[in-house]
């Protein structure tokens, strides 16, 4: 199982948006850097475990984890010209974007600012917080996985 954690702009989608869709699961979309992209369909698997994290937010948090259920596939909104994400070049044979559909499964009671995240040594060379990492899709590793999951109370979803 590898660990990742998806930003967002909770004016976009939130936390609460995945927790409202029929058995908290919906596709993540909209992803259009190429590195991003390539951990979507080359290397996010069914079962990895995922923080939901809030970006262009003050303060910038962890809300909760998903779980992807469902692998990369293609991103249905490259083709769809009403779609913000629309990709007038991508082609249906060859698709360009992906997605993969998550569940959430639990959060954060309270959920776990950036700042927080700074102040831990073990969390130093962490993606998220590089100077200039701006990716919308990150690796994790499994101790700084870890070490986050002590932070703060986590609560199962029902």
């Amino acid at each position: 199982m590898n660990y990742w954690l998806f930003k967002t702009e909770p004016s976009t989608y939130s936390w609460e948006d995945l927790k409202k869709q029929p058995n908290r699961t919906d596709y993540w979309d909209g992803v259009r850097n190429y590195q991003a992209r390539n951990f979507l369909r080359d290397q996010i698997k069914e079962g990895d475990l995922v923080f939901f994290y809030h970006s262009v937010k003050n303060p910038q948090v962890i809300m909760g984890i998903a779980r992807v259920v469902r692998e990369a596939y293609p991103d249905p909104t490259q083709f769809d010209p009403e779609s913000r994400y629309f990709d007038p070049k991508s082609d249906p044979q060859n698709p360009r974007w992906f997605v993969v559909d998550v569940q959430a499964i639990a959060e954060f009671d309270p959920p776990i600012t950036r700042e927080q995240l700074k102040l831990i040594p073990e969390l130093k060379d962490m993606v998220l917080l590089q100077k200039g990492s701006r990716l919308s899709i990150q690796p994790v590793r499994e101790d700084e996985w870890n070490v986050i999951l002590k932070l703060s109370k986590l609560v199962e979803l029902k």
